[in-house]
């Protein structure tokens, strides 16, 4: 079990991350804060040490990501309206970014997954791979796809040059 200094130091560096992850996914604040202390209680309870920062926060980040498909599979949430039912913007996309994101919400949750740990995050394609527990290959294409699907979507050419 973790002491408060140490919760309040993950808090601190990772809690901007984890929203993110989780809005990624859930589209509901309310469910973001739900599945955000979830997290953060699990972290609190895991009785291990983490080999190193990157290695503690790529539990995190996969810990998050369970926690959200969790959310996403219970029968609960089906029966709950969306946030894109009800058309509004959380409070920290700015209206730039707007489009952009809603272009990223449309594709499958294993290409948004890898947009945002290769692009938010800054991890290397490795890197993800270790954290989704797939092949290197597999993250490379599934980059590839995402961005393919992004620039039909957009009309443009986002990624090149």
């Amino acid at each position: 079990m973790k002491n408060e200094a140490e919760a309040n130091r993950a808090v601190t560096l990772y809690a901007d991350m984890v929203r993110r992850i989780c809005f990624m996914y859930l589209k509901n604040y309310q469910d973001v804060e739900d599945v955000f202390q979830e997290v953060f209680l699990k972290y609190i309870l895991y009785e291990k040490t983490f080999e190193s920062d990157a290695h503690e926060k790529a539990w995190l980040i996969r810990v998050a990501i369970n926690a959200c498909k969790d959310i996403l599979r219970s029968p609960f949430h089906k029966k709950v309206c969306s946030i894109e039912d009800i058309d509004l913007e959380p409070f920290y996309i700015q209206e730039t970014e707007g489009e952009l994101l809603s272009c990223i919400f449309c594709l499958p949750s294993k290409y948004r997954d890898v947009l945002y740990l290769f692009y938010y995050e800054g991890y290397s394609a490795v890197e993800i791979a270790e954290i989704m527990h797939k092949k290197v290959n597999t993250i490379y294409t599934w980059l590839d796809r995402a961005r393919k699907a992004l620039k039909e979507q957009l009309g443009g050419d986002l990624f090149e040059g």
